[in-house]
């Protein structure tokens, strides 16, 4: 920007620059106005209790994105942040003043004023919309501060969206009125918000522009005339004066001007100030030129304001959550774009974007040519020509991103939008600032583990065998027992228990559940123990308790083990529910592998193991009695949950004596006892499946898995089928039967010949009604197979041929069962007379 003239001040010395938040032209121009200007001081719109943090923003590690952080010291759930980027005006202006020695501080309503107005009221005055980002509930009422316990961010998968479209949505509405003037006012309302908040944006829609930076490139950054900020300022005198003092934000925006103006004062009775730049929302710029009001007036507005004891830290940030999809109502749309619009040589702009697409393309194994670049930077100068622009824009580089670089492909576009128009760039604070403990021990522990904190997500696989694999395991397990959800755990198969897999994303707001967890200990080893200890205290539930001590395995808290496994001993003791005893077991035996594993001793729960399932097989065959559909299928996953845990404990105790092979009796007693209580629930099932009292889910279900132990072998379970199918059930049990038989895996009807002709005659022998009735049971229990598991069956179906009778069918009807067919056979006996039974005569 060239050289611009004096600006009309509100008084000797006092210079009003109007911005727009995270405008890189509005960063810009602030920063080659304060080189015009050379004030004595300078006033930026913030929280103001955060001034004494502004000289670390050129500290060594400090690169942004990054927030301010306040939270209430009593209370760190109640938090906000103010977030900042290279590109922010009120960043380039800190950074201005802390390298030429310039006094500079926050003027804005302090931290501890908007956290207690939000507390008292989520819509009280002093809370501001301009810097402070809401973070819990993305979309929600942007005049409303939201508590950060929930994840805000924009949607990874957002498409690809032009700065211009999204611009329309955000405000395009405008301040006309509709021509029915008493039509509903909500255009009016998203009027008012918007002046509020990017009325720079309405400034542009007003000179025919859709897109604000657009707009200012052209009149801010290409054009000679000098003054801009004063037209901004009378710009916005007439924009304020067109909104009116109607709307709910007036009263917090007269609270937020009051104390601006009192700072204002206090810093022009400075001795040495004599000029006074003040950095704000181009909103509040009448509020705080020409003519002060009296300081009483104000004095009167501020009180009464309410504080709490607050604390204030930088903290990292991303580009993301600059974004106003993520639900923070001062954000950008493209803060990838701004950041580039910003660092990049105003010569090379669009070729250099380009050039970062092609990148980013490229590293997804994409073929692009530096021709593919050439076109796309043609294209876009092209379209911006015919547009009548000077420069191309965002708008101008998405058409040809999609078109040449993408070659017509909205997904890869998409791709761009993502990782480039957006960005995950996130920033750093120096070690040195002030944090709570526990950031600071987990900081240290992350940075000696060698794990980067990337807000996007990553998949990693960890080797437990290794030492520095082990450590990083254990840190994750011990923040998720923190709440602190810095990775979720992911399905391995295929690689032994020594593998485990994590999706990795680090969110800013992770910095809060650090905050809220530092209650529990100043380490994240000493935390993590002491919670676990007070959750065993205050669990009530056996199946607690056991998942508890899983995780106290997985997070290595051996201080915590001890009241662990006190608590599970004392509640073992008295819980006799069958349901709850079944829920507590795969915990353990998931705990012994683990041990195992990460060598750590867990024989004491060998014996507990043991008594529960001693008693389980005791109390199983009275809790499978009468129960309806819903109780029969939540049993039946209860049996197959502790079914793979008995297979588990005698793995477990099959490793034991391989580790004890030098001591016989040891080894002896552990095989024996894992046999024993195999053998004892094996009995058990075998007892509940010969019983027709049981609901046919749970006995179906019990008859596979005896098969799949060799309990029982294939002529057995074809006997069972054949019984279930052939006895005076209706066609609807018989389908639950088949339900539970085969489960989730349809497998076994390939491979063995004897079960699918027999379930297939069955079905081709129900008439319409029993067909009908039945369906609905066999459709749950035939689609949720795999298509190549649906094809295998429907081949051996085929292979018997048209007419011909399928194997096994003469089978199944050869079984007779002497004993159930007794009543029938003596009815019939006395209907014929003396005839006998089996008689040709």
């Amino acid at each position: 920007m060239t050289d611009a003239g004096p600006i009309s001040a509100p008084g000797p010395g006092t210079y009003v620059l109007g911005i727009r938040h995270h405008g890189p032209g509005s960063a810009r121009a602030v920063a080659a106005e304060l080189d015009r200007i050379a004030p004595d001081a300078i006033l930026i719109e913030g929280p103001a209790d955060a001034s004494d943090l502004i000289g670390s923003v050129v500290a060594e590690g400090m690169s942004p994105p990054v927030a301010l952080l306040g939270y209430a010291a009593d209370d760190p759930s109640s938090a906000a942040f103010w977030p900042f980027a290279v590109f922010s005006p009120e960043w380039q202006a800190m950074t201005w003043a802390v390298r030429n020695h310039v006094p500079v501080e926050f003027c804005d309503l302090p931290a501890a004023v908007t956290l207690a107005a939000r507390d008292e009221d989520a819509g009280a005055t002093g809370v501001g919309d301009d810097v402070l980002i809401p973070v819990a509930e993305a979309g929600g009422d942007a005049g409303t501060p939201l508590i950060p316990e929930a994840e805000a961010g924009g949607d990874a998968g957002t498409p690809l969206i032009p700065e211009a479209e999204a611009t329309k949505e955000r405000g395009s509405r405008g301040v006309r009125r509709d021509e029915n003037p008493d039509a509903t006012t909500e255009d009016e309302t998203t009027a008012e918000h918007l002046a509020r908040t990017d009325p720079i944006a309405l400034l542009a829609e007003a000179a025919g522009y859709d897109d604000p930076e657009r707009w200012w490139d052209d009149v801010v950054e290409t054009r000679s005339e000098q003054g801009i900020f004063e037209a901004i300022a009378e710009a916005m005198t007439v924009l304020r004066d067109e909104v009116g003092d109607h709307s709910p934000d007036a009263a917090r925006d007269e609270r937020r001007e009051a104390y601006m103006r009192q700072v204002l004062r206090k810093t022009l009775k400075r001795t040495g100030v004599h000029k006074v730049a003040v950095i704000c929302g181009a909103w509040h710029v009448p509020a705080l030129r020409g003519k002060l009001p009296p300081a009483t007036a104000d004095s009167r507005i501020l009180k009464g304001m309410k504080k709490t004891r607050t604390r204030l830290a930088w903290v990292p940030w991303t580009h993301s959550r600059l974004s106003f999809a993520s639900g923070y109502a001062a954000g950008v749309v493209s803060p990838g774009w701004y950041h580039h619009l910003f660092t990049a040589d105003p010569d090379t702009v669009v070729a250099g974007w380009f050039t970062g697409a092609a990148q980013r393309l490229r590293a997804q194994d994409l073929p692009v040519s530096s021709a593919h670049i050439i076109e796309s930077v043609r294209l876009a100068q092209t379209l911006a020509t015919m547009r009548g622009r000077q420069l191309a824009g965002l708008a101008e580089l998405d058409e040809a991103t999609l078109a040449v670089l993408c070659e017509g492909d909205r997904t890869l576009a998409d791709l761009v939008h993502r990782e480039v128009v957006m960005g995950e760039r996130l920033g750093s604070v120096p070690e040195d600032s002030p944090v709570v403990p526990l950031q600071a021990d987990l900081t240290s522990t992350v940075k000696s583990l060698r794990l980067k904190q990337s807000p996007a997500a990553k998949e990693v696989v960890l080797d437990l065998r290794k030492p520095n694999d082990l450590a990083k395991s254990i840190l994750l397990h011990r923040l998720s027992v923190l709440g602190i959800d810095w990775g979720q755990p992911l399905e391995i198969t295929g690689t032994g228990t020594f593998k485990e897999g994590w999706l990795l994303t680090w969110r800013p707001e992770l910095v809060i559940e650090v905050v809220l967890a530092s209650v529990w200990g100043t380490t994240v080893s000493a935390a993590a123990n002491a919670k676990i200890g007070d959750r065993a205290a205050a669990a009530t539930q056996l199946s607690q308790i056991t998942e508890l001590l899983e995780q106290t395995l997985l997070a290595d808290a051996a201080d915590a083990l001890g009241p662990v496994l006190a608590a599970l001993h004392a509640r073992a003791a008295v819980d006799h529910d069958v349901d709850q005893l079944m829920a507590a077991l795969p915990a353990i035996g998931r705990t012994q592998r683990y041990g195992d594993v990460r060598g750590t001793d867990v024989t004491a729960l060998g014996a507990v193991a043991r008594s529960l399932l001693l008693r389980v097989c005791t109390g199983l065959p009275a809790a499978v009695t009468g129960l309806n559909d819903e109780a029969a299928q939540s049993i039946t996953e209860r049996i197959g949950a502790v079914h793979e845990t008995v297979a588990l404990l005698a793995a477990v105790n099959n490793t034991a004596v391989n580790n004890t092979a030098g001591d016989n009796t040891a080894g002896d007693n552990t095989a024996g006892q894992g046999s024993t209580d195999r053998q004892r629930w094996y009995d058990v099932l075998r007892s509940i499946a010969d019983r027709t009292d049981v609901n046919g889910v749970l006995v179906g279900r019990i008859t596979r898995l005896l098969t799949d132990a060799d309990v029982f072998d294939s002529a057995e379970a074809a006997r069972r089928l054949g019984l279930a199918l052939s006895r005076g059930a209706t066609p609807v049990e018989k389908a639950r039967w088949i339900e539970g038989f085969l489960g989730d895996s349809g497998l076994l009807l390939i491979h063995d010949p004897v079960l699918l002709p027999m379930i297939d005659s069955w079905l081709a022998g129900l008439d319409e009604t029993a067909f009908v009735d039945a369906l609905p049971l066999l459709r749950r229990t035939f689609g949720p197979f795999d298509a190549p598991v649906r094809r295998g069956i429907a081949e051996q179906l085929a292979r018997s041929g048209p007419g011909e009778q399928p194997v096994g069918v003469a089978a199944a009807h050869s079984l007779f069962d002497p004993e159930l067919a007794g009543p029938a056979v003596a009815a019939l006996a006395r209907i014929l007379g003396d005839t006998p039974v089996g008689s040709t005569r």
